[in-house]
């Protein structure tokens, strides 16, 4: 067995010895080190990592994009096929779409009836209605109402009751009343104001309203 000790660092004559590293000085170090290490990473980061990068992230944009659906329906007589979001409501696409800004965003909650038109000859609230629903249905707004220059029975009668101020209850009130008639809610001045209950006029025409309801059936 060797009985030779291993051989220690001699300082050479002249010098001061080195201490040893703190715990202190060693975590300083290796910190300042590694922060170097990864700032040079980020700022020079390989340009191919970065185009592939990039090329995910717009892929992940465009496959997150929202579902659309092509859909054909008639509108005020005339035949309309268009691509929507299926978020879509009938309202936003009458608006936004197809240019037909009659029908008004009220409550845009279905409490108000400012917006309502009818599919397929009743009424609903159009903001409260899916577009990709009615592939195939026949929508009247307030300006298919009129035949050219002859207003319809109803529009007329709104003019010679005034039942308007604002206006802005308007479109959805004579809709509305179309569809009232329609389905025959027309038997006494109570069943009318009954069946136009959902249409909410701020300005407190109601009983000019109902006038002009009756007045378009023949009893003004």
């Amino acid at each position: 067995m060797s009985t030779e000790r291993p051989q220690q660092a001699v300082t050479p004559p002249g010098e001061s010895p080195t201490p040893p590293p703190t715990r202190r000085t060693f975590i300083a170090t290796t910190t300042v080190v590694g922060g170097a290490a990864v700032a040079g990473g980020l700022i020079a980061a390989p340009p191919a990592l970065a185009a592939d990068g990039a090329a995910a992230a717009e892929g992940a944009v465009a496959a997150e994009g929202p579902p659309g659906s092509r859909l054909s329906l008639t509108v005020n007589g005339v035949r309309r096929t268009v691509t929507v979001d299926n978020r879509t409501s009938l309202l936003d696409l009458l608006r936004e779409h197809l240019d037909l800004t009659g029908s008004k965003k009220g409550c845009n909650a279905g409490a108000c009836g400012a917006c309502t038109v009818l599919v397929d000859g009743r009424r609903v609230n159009s903001c409260l209605t899916l577009a990709v629903r009615l592939e195939g249905a026949e929508v009247t707004t307030i300006e298919g109402l009129a035949q050219g220059d002859r207003l319809h029975p109803l529009q007329q009668a709104f003019i010679d009751q005034d039942a308007f101020q604002c206006g802005f209850c308007t479109s959805g009130q004579i809709v509305s009343g179309v569809g009232c008639i329609q389905e025959g809610h027309i038997g006494s001045p109570e069943e009318i104001r009954e069946w136009m209950s959902g249409n909410l006029c701020r300005c407190g025409c109601y009983v000019k309203i109902e006038r002009a309801v009756e007045q378009a059936v023949g009893r003004k």
